[in-house]
């Protein structure tokens, strides 16, 4: 059964006395007790890409990336997850419930999927790496391969004997709140999503892939931010020069980043993925900008004592991975040459 459309996102996460708490949920009591404040609040019912609010969605990750960016990791899971249920007529997520989107396929670390009963019931077992927030969901959607060899997708309850959440598979010091272990299945029960191959297939694929780049750009806002707020009365022409460095990274990023969500909202059944390669490798690139001239900007200073800016200063670089780098660029490349004349012109 279909998830019911989310309403309208008319509630700022870091403007309206939200960020305190969510800031203090975080020192004390972990990211677990920060997405179930989230969640219990209505935040996380977000519009759906492609929608006619994209752009709505985006600043609602990138506020929360803008105060934490491991806490960001969860919301855009959780958040992604939704969306898929949703655009695969997937089973209604329970109230309360805390998803994870687990679809990273390394070639060591594959699930199996096997039928198991009437209708989408099926069987899981493997190990699932890169699992951010294991420790904190209820539930995931995670990738998988049928006893065809063809890649699917299943959504899986983890409240359930079959699901063990090991503490191996992440050393990073950057993005460490984020817990993005393995997590061992055996035997354990699932419901199929759509039909295999439709979680690249369809059209939210690449809406959601672009949405990543926006807490990308989210944990560059909190940096740059940081900078401007340390910077007001500086008279030094140096530190300056690198706050207008800053400035140009992010005025750039925020326009592609309004320019991609109105593209997605005026043709949200169109192939996406060239709109989202770029938007993400541009973000990716000012995004470095903004980490290279705050730490020249502030010195050793606040990244010694500043816990959150230097959470945020070790973090980003982690999160950023999840691009594929010069990958994407070929890909990206490949895209262009197909490309119609005129494609550059203002």
């Amino acid at each position: 059964m279909r998830i019911a459309s989310p309403q309208p996102h008319d509630k700022h996460i870091a403007c309206t006395g939200t960020s305190g708490s969510l800031a203090n949920l975080h020192e004390a009591h972990g990211l677990g007790l920060a997405l179930s404040h989230l969640v219990e609040a209505g935040l996380d019912r977000l519009p759906k890409p492609g929608a006619g609010q994209t752009l709505a969605r985006w600043r609602a990750l990138a506020e929360v990336a803008a105060l934490d960016l491991s806490l960001a990791k969860l919301f855009e899971g959780h958040t992604d997850a939704l969306a898929i249920l949703a655009e695969l007529g997937g089973p209604n997520a329970p109230p309360g419930s805390r998803w994870g989107t687990w679809c990273a396929e390394p070639p060591d670390a594959r699930l199996v999927f096997r039928l198991a009963g009437e209708r989408d019931e099926i069987r899981i077992d493997g190990t699932k790496a890169w699992c951010s927030g294991a420790d904190s969901v209820t539930h995931a959607v995670v990738s998988g391969w049928n006893e065809a060899g063809e890649p699917c997708l299943a959504a899986v309850g983890m409240a359930q004997a079959g699901v063990h959440v090991t503490q191996a598979g992440w050393q990073a010091v950057g993005m460490a709140a984020s817990g993005s272990v393995d997590v061992r299945f055996t035997d354990a029960r699932g419901v199929m999503l759509g039909a295999p191959g439709d979680y690249t297939r369809r059209p939210g694929f690449w809406h959601g892939g672009a949405g990543i780049a926006a807490c990308w750009y989210g944990g560059a806002l909190g940096i740059a931010n940081t900078v401007r707020a340390l910077s007001r009365t500086t008279k030094d022409p140096h530190r300056l020069a690198h706050l207008g460095a800053i400035d140009v990274a992010m005025a750039g990023a925020a326009a592609l980043l309004r320019e991609a969500a109105a593209a997605i909202d005026a043709q949200p059944d169109a192939n996406a993925e060239a709109l989202a390669l770029r938007t993400r490798l541009a973000i990716e690139a000012a995004a470095e900008q903004v980490l290279r001239h705050a730490g020249r900007a502030l010195g050793a200073g606040p990244l010694c004592r500043n816990a959150r800016f230097a959470r945020a200063m070790a973090d980003l670089p982690v999160y950023m991975r999840q691009s594929h780098a010069e990958r994407d660029l070929a890909a990206l490349g490949r895209r262009v040459t197909e490309a119609a004349p005129g494609a550059w012109q203002l």
